[in-house]
């Protein structure tokens, strides 16, 4: 019996790249509905099909669904981020879980480098003004982004592209990480109350934990700087909603550029109403080149690991299976 694998959903209009790599290999492709279904059914897809290897986009794969079929070998996370996946239950059930890092890099740097441009120069406010008939150019509020000094929360691969690219326009970067680089060029590592103190720009690039849940905060907020702008192209718990309207409103904050929200797709009817809101509908990873990418190197790390292979991008160490099973 040839080997199953579920893929619980996708962003995109099929599943003929995952399923040409899938099939390729010899194993058998099963696709839940494209828009993630709920816990409680995706729980029940693996009930019933017991896959040996689950492939998740935005889907919840809990701690039920891993215990649910005896076969499986690794979720992989069509994406960055794992907090879609039940990892630690993974780990102690002896299954690989799996992710695509590196995939995104230039889309999501070069989404927090637009956020930045457009508010400096004023493309939302403008474009707004004009087609309701306005041509006021004197009406004109904007920024040098080569004057800006630009915080960067988190240092990984984007936040380093991201910095690049903000060197480029001859910003001054400040950052912030756990573990900052021995040698980052022109980069300078502060604390995260200094950078939020310091900064024109704050851009969050850090993945969403325990540690940055609501990270960006009233507290956290009330430090930067009058009429500053706040980007978040990371996960949407990380900053609280609340907190950016009430800056927004009392001019704390002149911009917030979110591509990504708390309840996501839904938008709180206040963060609507500000007019210095940016908002982007968790796009920031995806371009033509980006999609390809991730899910032909999702589905390949299945099939290494369905093959008898370690994978190349594991985010856990998992537990003899013998131990469990």
């Amino acid at each position: 019996m040839s080997a199953i694998v579920l893929l619980t959903d996708y962003a995109w209009p099929d599943d003929s790249v995952e399923r040409r790599v899938i099939e390729s290999a010899g194993f058998r492709l099963v696709t839940g509905p494209a828009s993630p279904a709920p816990e409680a059914a995706i729980d029940a897809l693996v009930e019933q099909h017991q896959p040996d290897a689950i492939m998740t986009c935005w889907a919840q794969v809990s701690a039920a669904a891993i215990r649910a079929s005896s076969r499986l070998k690794v979720v992989a996370r069509l994406g960055v981020g794992l907090d879609n996946i039940a990892v630690d239950t993974a780990t102690e059930h002896g299954v690989w879980v799996t992710n695509v890092p590196d995939y995104c890099v230039a889309e999501v740097s070069d989404h927090a480098v637009a956020f930045a441009l457009a508010w400096t120069r004023g493309l939302i406010g403008f474009d707004r003004e004009v087609r309701s008939g306005r041509w006021n150019p004197a009406s004109a509020n904007l920024r040098r982004l080569a004057n800006m000094t630009c915080g960067i929360i988190g240092y990984g691969r984007i936040g380093h592209a991201t910095a690049m690219k903000l060197n480029a326009f001859g910003c001054r970067v400040l950052a912030h990480t756990l573990y900052p680089p021995a040698d980052a060029g022109h980069v300078q590592f502060v604390g995260f109350e200094d950078l939020m103190a310091e900064s024109d720009i704050v851009i969050v690039h850090v993945p969403l934990t325990e540690s940055t849940y609501h990270l960006i905060n009233h507290s956290s907020l009330a430090l930067m700087k009058q009429d500053s702008l706040l980007i978040n192209v990371s996960r949407g718990a990380i900053v609280d909603t609340d907190a950016v309207v009430e800056a927004l409103r009392t001019g704390r904050l002149s911009g917030a550029a979110l591509d990504v929200l708390e309840n996501e797709p839904a938008v709180p009817p206040a963060l609507l109403s500000c007019a210095g809101a940016m908002l982007t509908p968790h796009a920031a990873f995806s371009s033509d080149a980006s999609l390809t990418e991730l899910r032909r190197r999702a589905a390949e790390e299945v099939v290494r690991v369905l093959q008898g292979s370690a994978p190349e991008q594991p985010r856990n160490a998992p537990r003899p299976q013998h131990a469990h099973r």
